[in-house]
């Protein structure tokens, strides 16, 4: 086992362990991938403030989103085809989550169901909703939420129409993987894997069930998916979708001004700053260049959260440091849970922890709730 001292190295290591499908769909961008790459970039440009002679002695990570108390702010992203990155992937990284002490978000297009969640953690976790035409289903999920007593609705926003990958054109990327030569021999090299994903779930659990005439195999879903997508989502369905929910709603896909204040019209409780990690438009802003103007035109009226390529706790800090209240972490939740299970997840948040936690101290910082625009250079 190599020694593991950062977010990439766990990078590395998915690579490795998991088939190159899997792998390349957690790690690609739509069309050029400039947007994918822009969101690291970009953050890596931002400059810490260091300051010295400071006592930061007793220092705290914790703070809350939407009222839920947490370690750092921190919850994990909605991510589909999670299992398929590691066996039962979804329920390995939601334990692991609960016992660090922040939130999980299901995706609806999650291998392991709602249910199988729901009988591993303790704690209330958040479910993602995509809008579908078939409005019975959308009625369905989130009953089914309900039951499993998820504490919050993340609704997606920004999936109407799937944005073109590459790489998983090119992967002729299925679930499971179809059996080609190319795939056999890349299997053959991931013999750990492949034993682990005979005992583990191998199709989309949320939706088994639900296609046309009752099949279930993954061709006929991924058909149905693509199809079921509703390029005819609007704010009069989030607002159907509030009613039929109830409870916590977090909007994410907002990248525009316009859109942040129609989300606070909304009456939604958290907006997600993201461009879904670069896999729906190609050539939109970065999410940490949106960030800075949705934060002073809504950020008193409603907590913004950001979403898109951290890798590390300074990325969290700056975040908070431009005024996200808090962040919602995928390709790194991916990339570990691929490289080690729920070892691999725990290993992650543990990394972000620190390196959040040193960071504040250098900069002369006590509380993660006092971190601000002083943090960092203008």
């Amino acid at each position: 086992m190599p020694v593991i001292t950062c977010v990439e190295d766990l990078r590395i290591l998915a690579k490795k362990r998991v088939p190159k499908a899997f792998y390349d769909y957690a790690d690609s961008g739509s069309y050029t991938e400039s947007t994918y790459r822009a969101n690291t970039d970009d953050l890596a440009k931002l400059k810490l403030r260091q300051r010295v002679a400071i006592n930061v002695d007793q220092r705290s990570t914790r703070t809350t989103m939407i009222g839920h108390d947490v370690t750092m702010p921190v919850a994990i992203a909605p991510t589909g085809l999670t299992g398929m990155q590691w066996a039962n992937g979804e329920m390995l990284g939601a334990i692991a989550a609960e016992k660090f002490g922040i939130p999980f978000t299901l995706s609806t297009m999650s291998i392991c169901s709602i249910e199988d969640v729901a009988s591993v953690t303790t704690k209330p976790f958040w479910f993602q909703l995509y809008v579908m035409r078939d409005r019975g289903f959308v009625r369905e999920m989130i009953q089914r939420a309900k039951n499993a007593k998820c504490s919050a609705l993340v609704l997606t926003l920004d999936l109407q129409i799937l944005g073109q990958r590459h790489k998983d054109i090119k992967n002729g990327m299925s679930v499971p993987p179809r059996i080609t030569i190319a795939n056999l021999i890349d299997l053959a090299s991931k013999p750990a894997w492949a034993l682990r994903a005979l005992g583990g779930r191998k199709t989309f659990g949320n939706l088994a069930g639900h296609v046309q005439g009752g099949a279930s195999g993954i061709q006929t879903l991924s058909q149905w998916t693509a199809s079921q997508f509703d390029p005819t989502l609007s704010w009069e369905d989030v607002a159907w979708i509030k009613q039929e929910w109830g409870g916590k709603l977090i909007l994410k896909g907002i990248l525009d001004v316009e859109d942040a204040k129609l989300a606070v019209a909304s009456g939604a409780d958290a907006l997600v700053v993201s461009n879904h990690g670069g896999r729906q438009l190609d050539g939109a802003m970065s999410s940490v260049q949106a960030l800075p103007a949705i934060v002073d035109a809504v950020g008193d009226q409603i907590e913004v959260w950001f979403d898109g390529g951290i890798r590390t706790g300074q990325d969290i800090l700056k975040a908070t440091a431009l005024g996200a209240k808090g962040t919602m972490i995928g390709r790194a939740f991916l990339y570990s849970l691929g490289a080690m299970g729920e070892e691999g997840v725990t290993k992650m948040l543990e990394i972000l922890h620190k390196e959040l936690d040193v960071s504040m101290a250098l900069t002369g910082t006590k509380d993660i709730r006092e971190v601000g625009l002083h943090n960092i250079v203008r």
